[in-house]
């Protein structure tokens, strides 16, 4: 393939992957929109959603242990004409969530004031009470985000990104329906944003099973079959969730010390963390997009990453410089949109007019590291983002003194550091190798099956 047709596919699975992507973004742009109408406790609610939203983010990045996992095996497993290790890939996935759901579903209700209470500090007030009462709800359901994400990754690993937009799309409706009624109409306040959430990723859940219940048939294979599948899935995807998890930590983290400067600056913060998700989600959907490409020419016998890591560079590194010149224009707008005024609107504004820098450094980076995870190179981008979050945290510490300003300073020259850091990773290791039919596919031995199988249809 040449580099036209290396980004022409790059861009053809970015864009539905960004449609999801930005869908799960509108689900708690929504729910901040409609709790900032809460009256006198408008901005101690859309302090609590916007880092219990953060909260989720982290929690997600567990999980994508078995979601990117699975996408990475099985679009190698497609790229070799591989169905059987296709279908290991998908048993590993779901025998992960299995394992992993409860711990952090049981676990975070267990601990969820003082989760709040660490997050947002002991004098946070009403913003702790009112987190805890979203996390009430929120921990628990997490259970089916998990699973949507496992249904994500094997569409996306059989190449059909379209899928998980439209489910994202499905459950980003039915919460807009939602959150009015449960939050105004029924009084429930930051409950009722909970319980939307929870309902359209419910909804939306079942009909991604229903799509994929072709792979879903039990296979009646030994605990030791599946253990195999569990481990040769997490160790795929396993440095892909430290990346996502350290990564999303940092910036929970980050609140603490913008707490440092002030109430208005956290609920400023997170307003305009979540309108620069926007962007944010389209240089990830880069690194998916890259990711699956990747995976699937490697499957192939066919080593392009040299040329998808240019192309990649090259679009992501153009979404970061439109991003960083809307953002700068429309800065005010954008704080206005949600809702912000006063204080909280010309922190957030101040604070979105200093992104640029490090969001087109961050757009390059993300946007490359995509074509590293495909290429079983997922371990050197974990040890990078933690040096990397560590010099983001100790300098936003230090620089927290000038404001939300000295926070953006931080942030651009540690993802800086990263950026030179990914340029002496050598991107050449071989890849792992993909299990055999007869490896993979326990009962069903050498035989091929058909990719409908895997992609539901």
């Amino acid at each position: 393939m040449g580099p036209t047709e290396h980004r022409r596919r790059v861009v053809s699975l970015a864009l539905p992957v960004y449609g999801e992507l930005l869908a799960g973004v509108a689900a708690g742009i929504i729910n901040m929109v409609w709790v900032a109408g809460l009256g006198g406790a408008a901005v101690a609610a859309v302090a609590a959603v916007a880092v219990a939203t953060n909260v989720e983010n982290v929690l997600l990045g567990v999980i994508l242990m078995a979601g990117s996992g699975t996408t990475v095996l099985v679009a190698r497993a497609r790229g070799a004409g591989d169905p059987a290790a296709a279908r290991s890939a998908v048993r590993g996935g779901w025998v992960l969530w299995a394992l992993l759901t409860p711990v952090v579903a049981v676990g975070g209700y267990v601990g969820q004031e003082r989760l709040a209470r660490w997050v947002l500090g002991e004098d946070g007030g009403a913003s702790v009470h009112l987190a805890t009462e979203y996390f009430a709800i929120a921990l628990p359901g997490m259970a089916v985000y998990f699973a949507t994400n496992v249904v994500d990754g094997i569409l996306k690993g059989s190449g059909n990104t379209r899928t998980p937009m439209r489910l994202a799309l499905l459950a980003n409706g039915l919460i807009l329906v939602l959150d009015p009624v449960l939050i105004l109409g029924c009084d429930l306040g930051v409950r009722g944003a909970a319980i939307a959430t929870v309902t359209g990723r419910s909804v939306a859940l079942i009909c991604g099973l229903l799509v994929l219940r072709p792979s879903l048939r039990p296979s009646g294979l030994r605990a030791r079959v599946l253990g195999a599948d569990a481990r040769r899935t997490a160790a795929t995807g396993l440095p892909m969730s430290a990346d996502f998890v350290v990564r999303m930590t940092g910036t929970l983290a980050l609140v603490a010390v913008v707490a440092r400067i002030g109430v208005d600056e956290v609920a400023a913060y997170g307003i305009a963390t979540k309108a620069t998700y926007v962007a944010t989600m389209a240089f990830y959907s880069v690194r998916q997009a890259a990711a699956i490409h990747t995976a699937h020419q490697l499957g192939a016998g066919r080593d392009e990453r040299r040329a998808i890591r240019r192309e990649a560079l090259l679009v992501a590194g153009t979404l970061g410089l439109t991003a960083a010149v809307l953002l700068l224009a429309a800065a005010s707008w954008i704080m206005r949109a949600f809702g912000a005024d006063g204080e909280v609107a010309d922190a957030g504004t101040l604070y979105l007019r200093c992104l640029g820098p490090y969001l087109v450094l961050l757009a390059c980076f993300i946007g490359v590291a995509g074509v590293y995870e495909g290429g079983g190179d997922s371990p050197a981008l974990a040890r990078i983002t933690v040096c990397g979050v560590a010099a983001q945290l100790g300098a936003a510490y230090a620089l927290s003194g000038h404001g939300l300003p000295g926070i953006c300073l931080a942030m651009a020259c540690a993802v800086g550091l990263q950026c030179v850091a990914l340029t002496r990773v050598r991107g050449g290791r071989r890849t792992r190798r993909t299990p055999s039919r007869r490896e993979g596919s326990g009962r069903v031995g050498g035989r091929r099956g058909s990719w409908s199988r895997v992609r539901g249809g």
